[in-house]
């Protein structure tokens, strides 16, 4: 057995596949991280066929192989080593069940302790699939198979990240009761996509609140309006912009509800004050009227 290479969940979702509408890793790629050959790993899981049924591991065809290894799928007599060398037979796939059980059979520290990162991978990507359900089902049909298209060239799902990067956003989102860190997480990519001002209208903010607003870009300024007697002492807002500046409090009641206005022209209406998000169930709605949006600003 070869050494193994240092390995970070991070690293992982540029090796996952969607192949026949399951995530998948390749045979080789599988073969590298543990440090094996891939003529030996296919070995070890053919002498336990019986532990990897259809929905475990299935064998590509011509067409499903990515064109990255196209060049290493040959007719000669060539055995098949590391990732790179050439080989004989088509790839096989293996799900994330898979995966789990090709960690078993293969009976090796390096091997279970690569499965976790490997598997923690893939709950990622159906985290994010599961998050951006909404924006996949408006891409028109063209723009599917063009996805399609570079899923299958290998561009893989670097083209996929890069595609709802410059596309709308989700327009609306509901959390349920208990989807606290999937609250969290939606919260904290918003306040990311500020470039120089955050506007948040919340009556009750406390510590975590702030913590949510740390996540900001190091630029971008922060205006707060919340209730008179608001739980953020002098002290709280003195420690955040010794660290994080700029935040600025005003004191209102004028509002009910919550906003969270962006750059002055992308306003959320927000269903549960940041610091509570998740913990009832809610929603955050992008509003896109414009014309709102000046309203708010005019009101503040």
């Amino acid at each position: 057995m070869e050494n193994s290479i240092t390995l970070e969940t991070n690293n992982v979702s540029n090796l996952i596949h969607i192949i026949r509408g399951e995530q998948v890793i390749l045979d080789s790629d599988l073969a590298y991280l543990y440090g094996y050959e891939v003529k030996r790993l296919n070995q070890q899981v053919k002498r336990n066929q019986e532990r990897f049924p259809k929905d475990f591991m299935f064998q590509l065809t011509d067409d499903e192989v990515p064109n990255s290894l196209r060049s290493q799928i040959v007719t000669l007599n060539a055995e098949g080593n590391l990732r790179g060398a050439h080989r004989k037979y088509l790839p096989y796939a293996f799900t994330e069940q898979g995966v789990y059980m090709l960690a078993t059979v293969l009976k090796s520290d390096v091997a279970v302790e690569q499965s976790i990162a490997i598997i923690r991978a893939f709950k990622e990507m159906r985290h994010f699939i599961a998050n951006n359900a909404l924006l996949f089902e408006k891409v028109s049909n063209i723009e599917l198979k063009q996805l399609e298209y570079q899923k299958n060239t290998d561009e893989r799902f670097s083209k996929v990240f890069q595609y709802i990067e410059d596309h709308a956003e989700t327009e609306q989102k509901v959390f349920f009761q208990g989807q606290i860190y999937d609250a969290f997480s939606l919260i904290t990519s918003l306040i990311k996509k500020a470039k120089k001002e955050i506007i948040l209208i919340d009556n009750y903010c406390d510590v975590a609140t702030l913590n949510l607003l740390a996540k900001k870009s190091p630029k971008t300024t922060v205006k707060l309006y919340t209730r008179s007697n608001t739980k953020l002492s002098d002290a709280d807002i003195a420690t955040f912009n010794a660290q994080y500046p700029t935040l600025q409090i005003t004191k209102t009641n004028a509002f009910h509800d919550r906003f969270i206005i962006l750059d002055g022209k992308t306003t959320y209406h927000i269903g549960a004050s940041l610091k509570d998000a998740g913990k009832k169930s809610f929603a955050i709605s992008l509003i896109k009227d414009p014309q709102t949006t000046t309203d708010l600003l005019k009101r503040l």
